[in-house]
């Protein structure tokens, strides 16, 4: 999984900070006999089921068919676990309440090929509510906030990654300087004058951040371009806590094409033309 995506806004006074991160595992147990016939159990399972090794996206399901194919179907939303709470609960761009993401996948997967299914997209996490419109001021601000707060998570990261594998060899390098720099404004709730006069001087400190955090978002598939879905894991966390994020995601599309090409998502950031480079996408 990618490691961004541990991180979620908290906004503090219009300040982005990054939360701390939370890991989780669900780990299975089987009980065996002789260890022999655990072996020949398990190839036997292993034989007999061909869905184990079948991957399906969300909000579908593995079955076989009448020739024991796998084949991926969508699942019922009846069979999906009851939200622990209201957490887990995510807004449609139907604005619609979900009971949880899996009750939401599955009911956009039985719409799949009509034109609602096509327009139905998870908007963000949470129960729907009243999102205010974005001021144009506002909007402006946006990236001041993005920007610091890009900067941070990857120093956050470079901090804690011992042998985690947070990040990579390459990556690490590009933070350390950053980290380094006795310039480095640091983490708190700055003043958004202070955030626009910082990265005025110490604009080769944001560079990187820009570029790693599409090389993050640019999955599905590695493209060049973000899709409204590659966008999702962004956008889902932020929009009740920032207003502005849709009109923002929308600001950088310049071309209207429904995709962000690199080019545009460092504009969006102010990253100037001469210092877009794909390599820094690592």
């Amino acid at each position: 999984m990618r490691v961004w995506i541990f991180f979620l806004f908290c906004l503090a006074g219009k300040t982005l900070a990054a939360p701390e991160l939370e890991v989780g595992i669900n780990p299975v147990q089987v009980e065996t006999g002789e260890f022999d016939e655990a072996i020949e159990v398990v190839e036997d399972v292993i034989a007999e089921n061909p869905c184990l090794n079948h991957h399906c996206k969300k909000g579908k399901v593995c079955e076989v068919d009448d020739s024991n194919q796998p084949m991926c179907v969508c699942q019922d939303p009846l069979t999906c676990p009851a939200p622990i709470g209201d957490f887990e609960h995510v807004c449609g761009t139907n604005n619609k309440t979900y009971e949880s993401s899996c009750h939401f996948f599955a009911t956009k997967c039985s719409l799949e090929g009509t034109k609602k299914g096509h327009k139905l997209h998870m908007d963000y996490i949470g129960p729907c509510k009243y999102i205010a419109p974005c001021l144009e001021n506002e909007l402006n601000e946006f990236p001041l906030r993005m920007r610091d707060w890009l900067k941070n998570v990857l120093v956050t990261l470079y901090e804690r990654d011992e042998d985690n594998n947070l990040l990579t060899e390459k990556q690490k390098l590009r933070v350390k300087k950053i980290y380094e720099n006795e310039k480095r404004l640091q983490a708190g709730d700055h003043s958004l004058d202070l955030l626009a006069l910082d990265f005025e001087k110490n604009y080769n400190m944001y560079i990187f951040p820009v570029h790693w955090q599409f090389g993050q978002l640019d999955q599905h598939p590695i493209d060049g371009f973000l899709s409204h879905t590659e966008l999702a894991p962004l956008r889902a966390p932020l929009i009740p806590m920032e207003h502005c994020t849709t009109s923002f995601f929308e600001q950088c599309d310049a071309d209207q094409d429904k995709y962000i090409a690199l080019e545009e998502w460092a504009n969006c950031f102010g990253i100037k033309e001469q210092d877009v480079d794909k390599d820094l996408v690592i």
